[in-house]
């Protein structure tokens, strides 16, 4: 038997199908609640239809925005790139030990020679593709190791369509979803260049893309393969 989630997913993909049929049946609805008197009845009782009239937008609003609004609703984030976490200690002289000369009083220090931390290396990266030609998906995903056994995702130049519900995932399947895909965290902007941490243990090695998810209907908006 089908769960909720199915019958979500379902709606979803044949969304413009179940919004013309909505139309249609709420026309009909009020063709034949005019012919058999129902809108006379109800302007007689005001009180009634008011309720009628409350009730409906109190679940219409909320289910149609919550549907819509991402088509047109955008947010921006633009994270500084990741770098290295670790750097080489300071040198000490320990309690009692010979000073050098030059530290000797009245010496000035010889300027220490710092290197720059080297920014983390790339182990894999790829380019999103969307879903179809409705959901996009443009930029690049870069899987990085910030520190020993440590794990992020940088986003650079980053777009996908908007939707209700978006996570970040990666898949085991080069291509799309598959079992034991892993929930990365909740996409932080829909445009943007942004980082986003893998959750503590994950094992990068076994995850081939890198998916923008609709948890909600269960949907795939945008892929990238990670190659490299």
């Amino acid at each position: 038997m089908p769960s909720f989630s199915d019958l979500l997913a379902a709606i979803y993909e044949y969304r413009v199908l179940v919004a013309a049929a909505s139309v249609a049946v709420v026309l009909v609805a009020v063709v034949v609640a005019w012919r058999a008197g129902w809108l006379a009845a109800l302007r007689r009782k005001p009180r009634l239809a008011g309720a009628l009239l409350v009730a409906a937008l109190v679940v219409g609003v909320p289910v149609t925005w919550y549907a819509a609004s991402p088509l047109f609703i955008r947010t921006e984030l633009v994270e500084p790139p990741l770098a290295a976490v670790s750097a080489a200690p300071a040198p000490t002289t320990a309690p009692g030990s010979q000073l050098d000369p030059s530290l000797q009083p009245g010496a000035s220090a010889p300027a220490a020679s710092v290197p720059a931390p080297e920014p983390p290396a790339a182990a894999r990266s790829g380019e999103f593709r969307g879903a179809d030609d409705f959901h996009f998906g443009r930029g690049t995903a870069t899987l990085l190791e910030t520190a020993q056994g440590e794990w992020s995702l940088r986003f650079e130049d980053f777009s996908v369509r908007n939707g209700p519900d978006l996570f970040v995932y990666l898949s085991p399947d080069k291509d799309g979803y598959a079992d034991g895909a892993l929930e990365v965290a909740r996409l932080k902007a829909t445009d943007g260049s942004f980082n986003v941490p893998l959750p503590a243990g994950a094992d990068p090695d076994r995850y081939r893309s890198v998916l923008i998810w609709c948890k909600q209907f269960s949907s795939l908006f945008a892929a990238a393969t990670l190659e490299g």
